[in-house]
């Protein structure tokens, strides 16, 4: 495994940390990298370019002139798209260039990417990336004493505001996460600057040989009772209202006069 030093940001060394050869020391595939350089950009294309075709140019639809008689080439329409202003054929549409690359190419131009890196001794990595302030001349002096005085790409793990807010205004300085690290943005920047805890991430991610972590076993629990209903109480009988004299009395019948 490759052994590399661990420097804190004044640029001195605090330690030493081993990578895994799988990711750090793997085979260099240039077609790989080269594919995915290729999907990473065209993800970034916005694809809004538009022309407008006959049928949404300004101008009347009547016929110019009659058809014959006129010594004239017989015309349609002034949207024609022979026609100054008229309408484009076949232009540009809205559309999407993105496409499927699998999983697994990404992954191995990952290790490549990376795997470059170290090769070229143009891999650092860092103790913590602990700013005491959001200044931006703070992160520049680092960085000059880490050697990275071209472009340069910092990778950290987790959320910290002071570096987001120091990195974003320097030129040709990227930050990046360490779940969404791309080859591209590796091979792009001269320096590769990353902490200690998002190398070791990588490393599991990265790793194929790595055994994912076993889960905790965990005694089944039985469901607890459903809650008994309890039945409504039932309403108190009401007394029967009596029923009046004159009700009970049949109706008279009217007799024959």
């Amino acid at each position: 495994m490759p052994v590399v030093d661990v420097v804190n940001l004044d640029g001195k060394k605090v330690g030493q940390v081993e990578l895994a050869d799988a990711v750090f020391g793997a085979e260099i595939n240039k077609h790989l990298l080269h594919e995915a350089s290729r999907w990473y950009l065209a993800t970034l294309r916005r694809g809004t370019a538009k022309t407008k075709e006959k049928s949404e140019v300004s101008g009347a639809g009547r016929k110019l002139w009659r058809q014959k008689g006129t010594g004239r080439a017989r015309v349609g329409s002034i949207r024609s798209p022979l026609w100054r202003h008229g309408g484009t054929v076949h232009g540009p549409k809205p559309r999407t260039y993105t496409y499927a690359l699998p999983k697994k190419m990404v992954l191995g131009a990952l290790r490549s990417a990376l795997s470059a890196k170290l090769a070229e001794e143009k891999l650092t990595i860092v103790d913590a990336w602990s700013l005491e302030s959001h200044k931006t001349k703070a992160l520049r002096t680092a960085l000059g004493k880490l050697n990275a005085d071209k472009t340069t790409l910092l990778v950290a793990n987790g959320d910290n505001r002071n570096l987001e807010l120091a990195s974003r205004n320097l030129d040709g300085v990227k930050l990046a996460a360490s779940g969404v690290l791309q080859p591209y943005d590796v091979l792009r920047h001269d320096r590769l600057v990353v902490s200690k805890d998002a190398a070791a991430r990588l490393v599991r991610a990265l790793d194929p040989n790595h055994d994912p972590a076993a889960a905790p076993q965990v005694e089944s629990i039985a469901p607890a009772p459903a809650p008994k209903k309890e039945a409504a109480p039932k309403a108190a009988a009401k007394p029967a209202a009596k029923k009046t004299a004159a009700a009970k009395k049949p109706a008279a019948k009217k007799g024959k006069e």
